[in-house]
């Protein structure tokens, strides 16, 4: 059994993680910004070992770099680590969009809906922030509902590069109504049990990420290698 005192450093650790992590990809720590393990403790009022437990684990999934001469660095955006993302959310998530649509009830069709109709208050009343989370809550549902988390999961270890990308288009571009429209027809698609046309518009929603990326490199060359 583990002791309460590795327990407690474990939470912290996981704590830190996913703290520094959503600062990064919510470009609240900017990629290229230099961090230091010293400056998160005291800025978390924790101790250092659990910094640089958190500092190693998003150094292995590419948000990190740490090197002995010059310190750790926030990653820059990596054109090929976004597209390698969609690739695998294309080939995934089509089958996932086609599963929904044989397989979900009314209850479950229910849980989407609610989502979508956040979605569309968002329009109205919400951040890019928030916006953000309810695209990644739709596309959760999806898979938790199709019985698929554990993909989910091993998909968002993949995905911080394009998730990144996605957040600063979201904060550059207040006309999010193109989002927000794909999945309303994602989601009507799953209600009429079309699984063609739902891979379609799956497809093409996880390819709108390509139509903003030379603009937003040229717009904001600091950020990307």
């Amino acid at each position: 059994m583990e002791s309460i005192s590795t327990v407690r450093q474990g939470s912290t650790r996981e704590y830190v993680y996913n703290i520094l992590k959503n600062d990064i990809i919510n470009l609240e720590i900017k990629p290229g910004t230099r961090i230091s393990e010293k400056e998160i403790a005291h800025r978390l009022q924790v101790s250092r070992t659990p910094v640089r437990e958190a500092f190693m684990k998003l150094a292995q999934e590419e948000l990190l770099g740490i090197y002995p001469q010059s310190g750790t660095i926030v990653s820059r955006i990596d054109l090929n680590h976004v597209e390698e993302a969609r690739f695998v959310r294309e080939n995934i998530e089509r089958s996932i969009v086609k599963m929904a649509c044989m397989e979900f009830t009314e209850e479950q069709l229910f849980i989407l809906e609610t989502n979508v109709t956040m979605q569309e208050l968002c329009l109205e009343k919400g951040t890019h922030q928030r916006l953000f989370e309810l695209d990644e809550e739709f596309h959760k549902i999806l898979f938790e509902q199709c019985g698929k988390i554990r993909t989910w999961k091993m998909i968002n270890q993949l995905k911080s590069h394009f998730d990144r990308l996605r957040i600063l288009g979201l904060a550059s571009n207040k006309d999010w109504n193109d989002i927000v429209i794909q999945h309303k027809q994602i989601f009507t698609a799953i209600v009429q049990r079309n699984p063609q046309k739902a891979e379609e518009l799956m497809i093409n929603h996880l390819r709108l990420v390509n139509d903003h990326k030379k603009n937003l490199k040229e717009d904001y060359p600091e950020y990307f290698l």
